[in-house]
Formats: structure tokens, sequence, C-alpha cells
């Protein structure tokens, strides 16, 4: 087991530690973000609507909540890296999102305002935290690991996701076998109490498996502000965080290289962030069944545990580059399909093609960053990939719901996603990465020379 987790990039105590926080958060993105919520949604707390309005609230709830984290981002990275507060920031936002999952157990017909809200405020936790557990990698794992310790842990993501979406399968479709009401004649709250189950169950997933990373992965020490950047004086501890983030914003622009990578990723993760978290609402919206549909969904996390696996060692043949690029690419093929599809078959045959690419070519670009930033600045630069990422999430959710808005079909607002991986893939072609990876070393060789 030893020789297996080092050779998968986990051979180090604190490393598997930091990778299990991707099993827990993972539990609300599989559940709650891409299989079981969206549908909820659709078929429950949007009882009344008129058709195709389901998705597109869903798609503005998307919309809202990233607004709110892009606002919140840069700030939350340039403080974490002033006070050595990480994993105590990760904690706060993952508590948020979990207390939200939790409230999504009283969840019931036609309340749809209830269950925007709630989503909005998961998302926001989920999305937050990530922000600071992306921020930790180049703390743990050297440049010559951190592309496969990033892969390895979207894969454990996709287990730990999988598994409780596995379970949670079972509590929907067979209830009577954990003594839950079943048969004919429920109440409304009797029928949903599985699926709310369900729900709030991924509030205690996510709490319990943070535990490792708080025990094992060490707090990285503050960092000191370089240049104009630093305070002097009273209140020079308050002032910091923002006066850094001031002195990044006029310094971006020696990170050239870093800084294209960050504008491809938004264009084409907004393409790939769409596709996660209205695939089942599109899908209920067409007339597939639910457990077809879930099912679908619980096949990506199993898919995707050996493609990011392959993403890593493909990286390390043609270069994490050209992997992404790959993965990218192949999310056109995707959408293209997805206009066509009539089928639960259709939608088994897309979440396999999901599978394969989409944990890989989100670590990839996560590796590729990370590459290519300085990591004592790794808070403050990771908060801006947080605020692209999730800016990333803001544009194609807006998109369809505008395209519905305006008349269009449900099949019209996911063709329109296309565009995104395309202007992604051609942007992406321009990042030098040698080039971004020798800045960034430069820079930390400078800052510990005048250290």
């Amino acid at each position: 087991m030893a020789s297996l987790l080092a050779r998968v990039g986990l051979g180090r105590p604190e490393l598997r530690a930091w990778a299990l926080y991707d099993w827990a958060a993972s539990a609300m993105q599989t559940t709650v973000m891409a299989a079981v919520f969206p549908i909820y949604f659709v078929q429950v707390a949007s009882a009344g609507l008129p058709e195709g309005q389901g998705p597109a609230r869903l798609a503005l709830a998307n919309t809202v909540a990233m607004v709110i984290i892009i606002a919140m981002s840069p700030m939350l990275g340039a403080l974490a890296d002033q006070s050595a507060a990480k994993k105590k920031l990760l904690l706060a936002f993952a508590v948020l999102g979990a207390a939200a999952c939790a409230g999504m157990f009283f969840i019931g017909h036609g309340d749809v305002t209830l269950a925007s809200v709630l989503y909005a405020v998961a998302m926001v936790g989920a999305q937050g935290s990530m922000a600071f557990y992306g921020a930790l990698l180049p703390h743990l794992a050297r440049e010559d690991e951190v592309d496969a310790v990033s892969t390895a842990g979207y894969a454990v993501g996709y287990l730990g996701g999988g598994l409780l979406l596995a379970v949670q399968l079972l509590w929907i479709t067979q209830p009577a076998l954990f003594g839950l009401p079943s048969g004919p004649g429920l109440t409304p709250a009797q029928a949903t109490l599985p699926t709310r189950l369900a729900l709030a169950s991924v509030a205690v997933w996510w709490l319990v498996f943070t535990i490792p990373l708080l025990r094992r992965v060490p707090e990285p020490p503050a960092s000191r502000p370089s240049g104009e950047a630093r305070v002097r004086g009273a209140g020079a501890s308050l002032l910091a965080p923002f006066v850094q983030l001031g002195a990044t914003l006029r310094e971006i622009g020696r990170f050239r290289q870093a800084a294209v990578l960050l504008l491809a990723f938004v264009v084409y993760n907004d393409g790939i962030q769409t596709v996660i978290k209205l695939a089942t609402a599109y899908g209920t919206e067409i007339g597939i069944p639910r457990n077809a549909l879930i099912q679908a969904i619980l096949l990506v996390q199993f898919v995707g545990i050996p493609c990011a696996l392959v993403f890593g060692k493909l990286a390390e043949r043609v270069g994490a580059k050209a992997a992404v690029l790959g993965g990218v690419g192949a999310y056109i093929g995707i959408t293209v399909l997805a206009f066509y599809m009539r089928t639960a078959t259709h939608f088994l045959v897309l979440a396999v093609l999901v599978g394969l690419v989409q944990g890989g070519t989100q670590a990839l670009s996560r590796s590729l960053f990370s590459s290519m930033v300085p990591a004592h600045r790794s808070g403050e630069f990771f908060g801006f990939y947080g605020v692209f990422e999730k800016f990333s999430g803001v544009l194609g959710s807006l998109l369809f719901y505008v395209v519905v808005q305006l008349g269009g079909t449900s099949r019209q607002a996911i063709l329109s996603v296309t565009v995104f991986f395309v202007v992604g893939m051609l942007i992406l072609a321009r990042v030098n990465v040698p080039e971004g990876r020798r800045q960034a070393r430069e820079d930390e060789a400078r800052t510990a020379a005048a250290a």
C-alpha cells in the first residue's frame, strides 16, 4: 500500500491528509452540485414554475454564488498569507457550506427561494474553502511532484464523492432497505425524505473528512510583504492584506505567462463548470429519468478515478499544457453531442466521456498554475486563481439563463457553451510554460536574498 501511494503521488502523510479534503468536499460537488440536488431542485423546489424555469433558476443561483465569491477571494487570499490562516479560513468556509447542506433537509415542494439561497451559500462555502486548499499545495509538494499530487487529489475526490453517492442512490431508490417510508400513499414529506437525508448527509461527510487536513497538514508561515506592500507603524497587521493585494494588482504583469494561463482557464473552465452544474437539471428538463441521471453521475466518479491519475502520467510524457488542451478539446465534442441527446443511454455515454477528461483537465490546470507562481505568495495568487475559477462559473450559468429567458430552449443553451472551449484553447496555446516557471523561481530567489 505504501508503494502504491508513493507511485500515485501520496507517499507522505501530509500529502494524504491534504488529498482527503478533496474526498470531503467532493461529496458536496457530486451530490449537491452535480447529481441529487439539481434534480430535486427542478422536480420539487421548482414545482409550479413554467417549463424551462427550473434549470434557469438554478443557473441564476449559480451566478449569484459565484459573484459573491469573486468579490471575496483575492482579499481572503492575501489575508491568509499575511496571517498564516489558510487552514482556519478553509475550515470557516467548510462549516458555512456544510451548514447550508444540512439546511437542505427542510426544502419542500415549491420552496424555490429557500433552495436557491441554500444552494448559493453551499457553493460559496465549497468554492471559498477550495481556494485555501489549493494555496496549501505549493507548500506541501515539490515542483517535480506537484502534477502527480494534484491529480491524485482529484482521484481521491472522485472516490469519496462516488462512494457517498452510491449509498445515497440506495437510500433514494430502495428506501425500505433503510427503514424509510416507501410505497404508495406517501405524503410529500415522506416521499422526499430519502432525498432530503441524502442532501443532509453531505454536511456530516464534509466536516468529518476535513479533520485529517486540520491535524496533519502544517500551516505555512505568514509571508512577509515585499517592496511597496510593506506596511509599518500602527495597524500594520490590519492594513497589510489590503496593501499586499494592491501591490499584486500592480505587479501581476511581471508574471505574464501565469496571467495568460488564468485568462485561458477562466474561459474554458466556464464551460466545464456549466456542464457540471447544469447537466442533470438539463437531463431532467428533457425527460431523462431521475435514477438514470444519478447512476450516470455515479459512473463519472469511478471513471474519473483512473483517468485523473492517467492524466498525471500523460502530463509527464507530453507536458501538462498539452494534456489540458486535449481535455478541453474533448469537451467541444461533449457539448455538441449533448445538444442531440434524447435518451438515458445517450446521457450515460456523455457521462463516460466527461469522466475521461474532467478531473485530469482541472487537476493539471491547478498544478500548472501552481508551478508558475512564487510559493511564498501562493495564498495571494491562489486567491486570484480562485477568482478566475469562480468567475468561470458565472458566464456559463448566466448565458444559460439568458438564452432560456429570451425564448430559447435548454438544448440551445447547452450548445452555446461550446464557444468557451474553443476560445479557451486558443488562449491556452499561447502560454509559454517554461518562461512562466522561470519568472516564478526568480521571484522566489529575489525574496529569499532580501530576507
